[in-house]
């Protein structure tokens, strides 16, 4: 599993006044956790945003490394933006031990393009985006790629169809849908049909011929 190196400072004040200083200096709070233990940090505010574009929300194991050579090995679990202004507020890190198995949760991406789309005009549609996995750390896939380019029509893939390796124990639901193909919608044209009134022929009335007779000798 990839590696990145963030340097960071402990911190001694907390607080929101103590968090919007730090921010307008260019720094970015943090927490650093283990159990029921936490350090506040401190990371560069541009060291960190360009460490979370280039992982693009995939699971990085960390080296937080202190100025007095200290390093921490860490996961980013979380995160705040300011929803208005897009600015990074805060940062959670949680510590880990490359020999403690840990459970993360883990971004599910589907590649190619599957034949009941391509073949019959079918509608990819997608399922979970993220499954929880168990596992040691050095073994946390970045994100999980599924393949769909052989799914026909009316066929799904579930989690049970995912194999991530030895070492790697999935906690999510085995039935739980990845992807699945639906058929295409057809809408029927219904062609309405003009109403033809029926128009009554005229009654014609004529005398009968006792009628005229009975006129004529009238």
């Amino acid at each position: 599993m990839e590696r990145i190196t963030l340097h960071a400072e402990k911190r001694d004040k907390t607080g929101k006044g103590v968090a919007r200083t730090l921010r307008r200096q260019g720094v970015v709070p943090a927490v650093l956790y283990r159990g029921g233990s936490s350090v506040p940090i401190k990371i560069n505010s541009k060291e960190l945003s360009n460490f979370m574009h280039a992982t693009a929300g995939e699971q990085v194991m960390v080296d937080i490394e202190f100025a007095d050579g200290e390093k921490r090995l860490a996961l980013m679990k979380d995160y705040q933006v300011d929803p208005i202004k897009g600015e990074l507020l805060h940062t959670d890190f949680f510590e880990v031990s490359l020999t403690e198995e840990i459970e993360v949760t883990v971004h599910v991406t589907t590649t190619g393009e599957p034949i009941g789309v391509k073949r019959d005009g079918g509608l990819l549609q997608h399922g979970t985006r993220e499954i929880k996995i168990q596992c040691l750390p050095d073994r946390i896939p970045g994100h999980v790629a599924v393949d769909v380019s052989g799914l026909e029509t009316g066929k799904s893939i579930h989690v049970s169809d995912i194999s991530l390796g030895e070492g790697i124990k999935v906690l999510t639901d085995a039935g739980e849908l990845i992807a699945t193909v639906t058929a295409p919608i057809v809408e029927e044209k219904v062609e309405a049909e003009a109403a033809v009134p029926e128009v009554a022929e005229p009654e014609v009335i004529k005398k009968g011929k006792k009628e005229e007779e009975a006129g004529d000798k009238a």
